[in-house]
Order: structure tokens, then sequence, then C-alpha cells
């Protein structure tokens, strides 16, 4: 039998997409997953099939079919009946193991299965609205991932940015430090004149200091406003999901 290892799929999502249909937020709720790009396997569906008939296991070709479904619009009807065979072949093997428990007078194993088998009978029955909700679970999953994975770019050039601002100044104080042990060595007409060109030298520093940090702060500035629409653009969501359920 499957262990999910992810944590229940938030209740807010959920219960937005599910309504007051308590059934379909019980499947779902134990069969969803938070991150389904490391949660369901990179295997393809037919050798999870295949690894399903040889172990009795066909929780992750199920777990697979329900993610791909939510990845291609218009082929529910495909994967809807890919869906009821998978189950089909899960109750079967469940049946047997079962059988097995119960000659063991496992009561505890047994009711465990009996659990499962109503679990894939509800997945058989309700097929096309489990993958309904589903996709659109996973349709806000994968745009939480795909914003994740930006925020977390900026961040990394953000960071960056940081850092090379310090080491120029590390290496511009380092600069100044050998510059004025050079000035001392020199006589007093070149150590005017170079003094004059560290002037201009310091100024295009300055200016080139100044119009980095205004990039950064640009920067920031778009990465903000870029979260207040991610946020804005959430809460737009939920309400519609709110209202639709309502």
């Amino acid at each position: 039998m499957k262990k999910k290892t992810e944590q229940e799929a938030p209740r807010n999502l959920l219960k937005d997409l599910c309504g007051s249909d308590n059934g379909l937020y019980d499947y779902l709720s134990r069969n969803l997953y938070e991150t389904p790009m490391t949660a369901i396997s990179k295997k393809d569906l037919d050798a999870l099939t295949q690894e399903g008939e040889r172990n009795g296991n066909f929780g992750p070709a199920i777990d697979k079919a329900i993610f791909e479904s939510s990845q291609h619009e218009g082929e529910a009807a495909k994967y809807a009946g890919i869906i009821r065979d998978l189950s089909s072949k899960a109750i079967g093997a469940v049946q047997l193991e079962r059988q097995n428990y119960e000659k063991q007078g496992l009561v505890d194993r047994v009711a465990s299965l009996d659990h499962a088998i109503e679990q894939h009978k509800f997945l058989s029955e309700r097929t096309e609205d489990v993958l309904k909700v589903a996709s659109k679970f996973y349709a806000e999953k994968m745009l939480e991932l795909d914003e994740s994975t930006e925020r977390k770019e900026r961040d990394k050039k953000r960071s960056h940015a940081e850092n090379e601002e310090q080491v120029l100044k590390k290496r511009e104080l380092a600069g100044r430090n050998e510059r004025k042990r050079e000035l001392r060595k020199m006589g007093r007409k070149e150590r005017k004149l170079a003094k004059q060109q560290d002037k201009l030298d310091q100024a295009a520093s300055e200016e080139q200091k100044v119009a980095r940090g205004k990039k950064r702060e640009a920067a920031a500035q778009e990465d903000l406003r870029i979260r207040e629409k991610q946020q804005q653009d959430r809460n737009i969501r939920q309400d519609e999901r709110s209202e639709s359920s309502s």
C-alpha cells in the first residue's frame, strides 16, 4: 500500500475548490501533493503502471495520471479512462492482500485495507470531479512554483550585486591606502598633480557607486511590484474560487 509523505493539502485552497463536497475534500486532501514536481515520480505512466502490475501498488501510477491530466488540458476524458482502469486494478490487488491478512486474523490491517478499497472506489466513481479539482489545484501549485523560482532568481541577483558592492568597497579602501603610501614617496609637484588626478578618479568612482545604488534600488522596487502584483492575483483567484463554491 502506498504511503503519502507530503503533508495534507492546505485546507483553504482545497476547501475553496471542493466547496461543500466533504467527500471530495476528504479524498483529495489525502491524495494531492503540495510539491508535485518533487513528490510525484519522474518515471513515465506506462513504467509506473507496469511496476504496479508487478508489486500490486498502483498508487504512484494513479498519482502520475492525475497530475498528467492537470497538465494536458482537453485530455481529461482520456485520463479518466486510464484512472478508472488503474483503480480497478488497485482494488483487485488490495482485495488479494486483504484476503491474506484476513486468513491471518489481522483485523486492524484488514480494516485499513477496507478503507483503501473504499478510497479507490470513490476515485473510480468520482473520477471527473477529482480531475476537475486536481487540475485547478495543481495549476495553482505550478504557478506558485514558477513564482518561487523567479523570486529566488531575483534574490540571487540582489545578493550578487550586494556582495559585488562589498568587494568594490574593500578594493577601493585598499587602493586608497596604497595610494597614500605612493604619494608620500612623490615630490611636491608630482604629488600635487597626482592628487588632482585622484580627485577626478574619486568623482568618477562616486558617480559609478551612485549609479550602482540606483540600479539596486530599481531592482528592489521592481521586486516589490512583482510580489504585490502576485499577491493581488492570488487574492483575486481566491475570491473567484470562493464565489464559485458558494
